[in-house]
């Protein structure tokens, strides 16, 4: 069924968008808001600068550099060049802001100017100051930080700690709670601590020796548990928890994952395990499972 056009002086035809808009150009003004209930349409000018762009994606306004995880970039506008850590023209700032040799080749540094749209699997995101400070993050959960940040290696497997003062995004497997010690936390919810000294382990002996305890001793199965293993921290400082035990699922940075239709996928690692199946927090390996990370 066809529509004929409108004589002149007539308004649109109801129910129907006027067709023929004007090309947007880059630079230009905004785009008009889509109608209630439709979808939320962005452009370089209307993305938020350096916040939320919804729960699970974080809008970044770029001006020079910055520090990024390998694939939590999905999109940007402007002129952005992206270079490796330990080679490039960017030396300098890396010795200055990088410092953990392990985890050189899950990151990259951004450069130039424009806005960056980064997301993790879908998980929550959010932006953090730190104000000459210290904290110490999931490897996995670190997604990006300014470069006024130092980077360093954690003597906590499977963490890392920026130290003085800038900002950084971090994804989390629901919202983020930040509690003050003394306090024991599940292993599996810790996302990181901040300005308090590293944590120790804990184990409930009553737990262990109890029925629950005896059945796992005696059959195996069950694994380590919040119930009887902990991570205890004491001192000042804040210690922040996700909503969640069960660890963001993390596969090696930069490799192809293990999904049909594309080539490659289900290579082996070079641990010997098949990309994409399991979790696995990066640097543990057997004394993670040992503990219950």
């Amino acid at each position: 069924m066809s529509y004929s056009p409108q004589p002149p002086g007539y308004p649109p035809q109801q129910g129907y968008p006027q067709q023929g808009y004007p090309p947007q150009q880059f630079g230009g003004p905004p785009l008009p808001q889509t109608p209630a209930g439709g979808p939320v349409v962005h452009d370089a000018h209307s993305l938020p600068s350096n916040d939320n762009v919804n729960d699970h994606a974080f809008s970044v306004d770029l001006n020079g550099q910055y520090f990024l995880q390998k694939g939590k970039m999905v999109a940007y506008y402007g002129n952005i060049q992206f270079h490796g850590i330990g080679h490039g023209p960017l030396d300098s700032l890396i010795g200055k802001s990088f410092h953990s040799p392990l985890h050189a080749a899950d990151w990259v540094v951004a450069e130039g100017q424009g806005k960056m749209i980064l997301a993790d699997r879908a998980f929550d995101l959010n932006s953090y100051d730190l104000e000459d400070g210290n904290l110490t993050v999931r490897s996995g959960n670190l997604l990006a930080f300014d470069p006024e940040l130092s980077l360093k290696q954690s003597i906590i497997p499977g963490f890392l700690t920026l130290i003085g003062t800038g900002k950084f995004v971090a994804a989390s497997n629901g919202p983020v709670h930040f509690v003050e010690p003394p306090i024991r936390v599940d292993p599996q919810a810790l996302v990181g601590w901040a300005d308090c000294p590293s944590p120790c382990h804990h184990y409930d002996h009553s737990y262990l020796r109890g029925v629950l305890g005896g059945i796992r001793q005696l059959t195996g199965l069950g694994g380590v548990s919040g119930e009887e293993h902990q991570f205890e921290f004491i001192g000042a400082g804040q210690v922040l928890l996700q909503s969640s035990e069960q660890l963001m699922a993390d596969i090696d940075i930069g490799r192809v994952p293990n999904e049909a239709g594309i080539p490659g996928a289900g290579a082996a690692s070079q641990t010997g395990r098949p990309y994409g199946g399991g979790q696995q927090v990066p640097g543990l390996g057997d004394l993670g499972r040992r503990f219950g990370l």
